[in-house]
């Protein structure tokens, strides 16, 4: 039965009770007064969590030192704190997190341009950069909306509406801030062992960003035609694009009792060309030295959880201390060119790779219920 239909139905006995009720004393009967519904609460589950975990791999696009061996090191390590929410009612769920990601100094904040390089290319050192990344999800099932289970069928559980966006910002010299929005439909399959998959195909468009390397004036621009060669404040705006995103999650309930502490999830999101990496088609050009956009493969495959609380307290402390371990792995990040965009992904008088492009770590942390 549908939480609707349940309040409906409450309502209905509701006013039946207080009409019966009515009647009897206009008859001088005696009447026992009708006990009133427990109201439902609007969020039916609400999950806070809070997390750090290390990154021994990360990277960040265009950040890369020469080792004294003359190897390029296209690595930093970062740490991440992280905020979630996750909250279930009558028609769907919602889905928020916020992160900050402390890098290493191969990874410099503003006003280095590159490890050990100022802006105005006198030699410096920089701090770490910290960058803030927000994401929202918000789902709206067919079942209920419609009042019907006509939406599941077989492993089918349901078909939802989708809609979302993400937000960044970085103290970089680049100064990045990401504003993107997304469309389409989720389509919940169900595991085993009250398991769960979630397809969801979107629309994708970026419609705000920031690069500075761009901006008219600056040294970096490719010249000084607005819209052209450069960008006349910095900001760029990538055409609509297509996406599907991913995500599991299951219990390992085929290992005896006294060791069901594990479980594993995992999330993976194609997006597709957005248009010119830097927002200037005019600039795009061939094969390796091309800026063209590329599809984008953000992914963690898989990530082992160790239910910690569970294992100390027991069954009522399920997931209030979780240690977990996964891999990440990001290729073409932010859409750019994994295997070109000259001075970013590869040097440009070479060709060979920064090695910043492909993210491929993996890490580990806490996550924390409250």
């Amino acid at each position: 039965m549908s939480f609707r239909f349940r309040a409906v139905a409450a309502a209905l006995l509701s006013l039946v009770s207080l009409a019966t009720g009515g009647l009897a004393q206009a008859a001088d009967l005696p009447v026992k007064a009708a006990k009133k519904a427990p109201d439902l609460p609007f969020f039916l589950v609400i999950d806070d969590r809070v997390s750090f975990s290390w990154m021994p791999k990360g990277t960040d696009p265009g950040m890369w030192s020469t080792r004294p061996d003359g190897s390029i090191n296209g690595k930093t390590a970062k740490q991440v704190y992280s905020f979630t929410h996750f909250d279930l009612w009558a028609y769907g769920t919602n889905f928020f997190t916020i992160s900050m990601f402390k890098s290493g100094q191969n990874d410099p904040s503003n006003p280095c341009i590159a490890p050990g390089l100022l802006s105005n290319f006198a030699a410096g050192n920089c701090a770490g950069a910290t960058e803030i990344y927000g994401l929202f999800r918000s789902t709206l099932g067919w079942n209920e909306l419609f009042n019907t289970k006509a939406f599941t069928a077989g492993p089918l559980h349901n078909i939802s509406f989708e809609v979302g966006m993400d937000g960044n910002s970085e103290n970089t010299f680049l100064a990045p801030a990401k504003r993107d929005v997304v469309a389409g439909l989720q389509f919940a399959f169900d595991l085993p062992y009250k398991g769960y998959i979630n397809v969801a195909p979107l629309m994708y468009w970026e419609f705000s960003n920031h690069n500075a390397f761009t901006q008219c004036g600056t040294v970096f621009a490719g010249g000084t035609v607005p819209g052209t060669s450069c960008n006349s404040d910095g900001n760029v705006s990538y055409n609509p694009t297509w996406a599907v995103e991913i995500n599991y999650y299951m219990d390992l309930g085929f290992l005896p009792p006294n060791m069901q502490f594990w479980s594993i999830s995992g999330r993976a999101g194609w997006y597709g060309p957005k248009g010119d990496s830097n927002g200037l088609p005019a600039l795009s050009g061939v094969g390796r030295m091309s800026t063209a956009s590329k599809t984008e493969l953000n992914s963690e495959p898989i990530r082992l959880t160790f239910d910690a609380s569970k294992a100390v307290w027991g069954d009522k402390y399920s997931h209030f201390v979780d240690l977990w371990v996964a891999y990440r792995y990001w290729q073409n990040k932010f859409g750019l060119d994994h295997n070109a965009a000259p001075g970013v992904c590869t040097v440009a008088a070479t060709g060979q790779s920064t090695n910043s492009c492909t993210e491929s770590t993996v890490y580990g942390g806490v996550t924390v219920k409250f």
